[in-house]
């Protein structure tokens, strides 16, 4: 596929800032527990604020990767019967080696979850990256670039996106289960994860090298 010079900017300005996030990455998984992440994680957990509480949990359910990924397949779905089948593969994709990724990560590092607080929701994972942070980030992120495609919308659906897994990884540290440092590696992993897959292709029409041989549906 040829790319114009302004594509082709874009394309390395995609990569150095997944490098960038995962140079972010890096720095909150070795200063993770610090002094910063427990001031944080206890300014902003909300056991004793019922209302806060139940935003919370309203927000973190949004985020639940098995969620994350049953949207997922119901979007592509509809993308593939809009006639967009590529961008619903593109969607799938993405979001499933995303997950994949994430869950390698939080059992190869195995940090523990932090106990200052009760927990305000059942976990049964590790700590690092949150797997909240992440998956809402690929999923929303992908889903609203791939919906948006190239028109005056894509800005503001992929700002929207940003805002809501900015919410739902917050919610996690609100609930006890993260170090915000978690959260912060979360979101970075999830960005970076979609730089790069955008980086190969723009995500405006889901035309992803694996998804060339699925045909649209007419």
């Amino acid at each position: 596929m040829n790319y114009r010079p302004s594509s082709r900017r874009l394309q390395w300005r995609l990569i150095a800032l997944a490098l960038a996030l995962a140079g972010t990455w890096l720095a909150m998984l070795l200063d993770g527990g610090g002094p910063v992440d427990r001031a944080i994680y206890e300014a902003l957990y909300s056991g004793e604020r019922p209302i806060l509480l139940a935003v919370a949990r309203l927000l973190t359910a949004l985020g639940e990767p098995t969620l994350l990924i049953g949207a997922g397949l119901v979007c592509a779905l509809g993308l593939w019967w809009a006639g967009r089948g590529r961008a619903g593969l593109a969607l799938v994709l993405i979001t499933l080696t995303g997950r994949i990724l994430t869950e390698a990560q939080k059992y190869w590092i195995a940090r523990v979850r932090p106990d200052i607080e009760p927990h305000l929701v059942v976990v049964k994972t590790s700590s690092f990256p949150s797997g909240h942070a992440a998956s809402s980030m690929i999923f929303y992120l992908t889903l609203a670039l791939l919906v948006a495609g190239r028109g005056r919308l894509r800005f503001p659906a992929a700002a929207a996106a940003i805002l809501l897994s900015l919410s739902i990884g917050t919610s996690r540290v609100m609930l006890g289960v993260h170090w915000p440092s978690d959260v912060l590696a979360g979101w970075g992993f999830g960005l970076a994860w979609v730089s790069l897959w955008s980086a190969q292709n723009p995500l405006h029409d889901g035309a992803f090298s694996l998804a060339r041989s699925l045909p649209n549906r007419d």
